[in-house]
């Protein structure tokens, strides 16, 4: 059984528990409710609910069964769009609230479920439920994934993405204004010492490598272009959380929720606006793009006035 024990960041004062959790772990919010319900939270060792509120600097226990991996289910995800498709690949645009496949404790909607929902065929290769995926979004981060349809593809692709031969530019709403205002991050990731939800960068972590450059500065936050040399779980968001300029709405990585609330934002400010590859059947170089959508557009419309 997982137990988690971890202070309440000042960011969640006076969040409700079920949110709170949801946002610490990871989890959706319907599973943090559900270990509320069946007694597993405690706040400085008392027992509380789902509607509870959160003190900046309690201390938070956590409890669980984790579930064995989830089965790919086929449903139908609502603005899942196809950008492109042939033999060997598809290329989606993912809408935020998705999860790239099945996993313990995602409760959700996921690309996979959402291609076998429609009908589409992927390879076999790699884990039942993660059959075709050769990378991955965040549920929360919205924008381009490529998934393989045929064996030779995944194979191409899963060595492209480790050879750091395809292009990952992504869009990113950073806090306040990153100095320089171009630059490179090249800062180590690995599991956070006191948190093992999240990541950061720890001097024995991976080599993780960002590059971005500004393209507007407001008031209250920066616009970047960002592109991964690699791609590491959470990789620009712990990187530009490291610079003290967490992406908007990121509360997990020390974002101001204020700031979010006011822009109208409830996730991570950050979009996989192009994806570049060789094609795996072909071998022509390929480029895609996908344009902001409507919450996060809405937001630089509001920074704007």
């Amino acid at each position: 059984m997982p137990e988690r024990l971890l202070p309440v960041p000042d960011g969640l004062a006076g969040e409700r528990v079920d949110a709170g959790l949801a946002k610490l772990l990871g989890l959706s919010r319907t599973k943090a409710a559900a270990i509320a319900d069946e007694g597993g939270v405690e706040v400085d060792f008392r027992p509380v609910g789902r509607s509870d509120r959160l003190a900046a600097g309690a201390l938070l226990s956590v409890r669980w069964e984790e579930p064995s991996a989830a089965p790919v289910e086929p449903i139908a995800v609502p603005g899942l769009d196809v950008v492109f498709e042939d033999d060997d690949l598809i290329v989606v645009d993912k809408p935020a609230g998705v999860a790239a496949h099945p996993s313990p404790g995602w409760l959700g909607p996921t690309v996979v479920g959402g291609l076998a929902a429609a009908g589409v065929r992927v390879s076999t290769s790699g884990a039942a439920e993660r059959a075709g995926i050769v990378h991955r979004l965040d549920a929360g981060t919205s924008g381009l994934m490529v998934v393989a349809k045929s064996e030779p593809a995944y194979t191409a692709l899963k060595r492209a993405f480790k050879e750091r031969t395809v292009d990952k530019v992504y869009l990113a709403l950073a806090q306040g204004h990153p100095d320089p205002t171009s630059g490179t991050i090249d800062a180590p990731i690995g599991r956070h010492p006191k948190a093992d939800y999240r990541f950061a960068v720890v001097s024995d972590g991976r080599p993780s490598v960002t590059h971005y450059d500004t393209l507007e500065a407001f008031r209250a936050a920066t616009l970047l272009e960002v592109h991964l040399e690699t791609g590491r779980t959470h990789q620009i968001r712990v990187h530009f959380a490291h610079l003290r300029h967490p992406l908007v709405g990121d509360t997990m990585y020390g974002a101001d929720p204020g700031l979010a609330q006011r822009l109208g934002v409830e996730r991570q400010w950050l979009h996989a606006a192009r994806l570049g590859f060789a094609h795996p059947g072909t071998g022509e170089a390929v480029e895609f793009e996908s344009p902001l959508p409507a919450d996060l557009q809405h937001a630089l419309d509001l920074l704007a006035e």
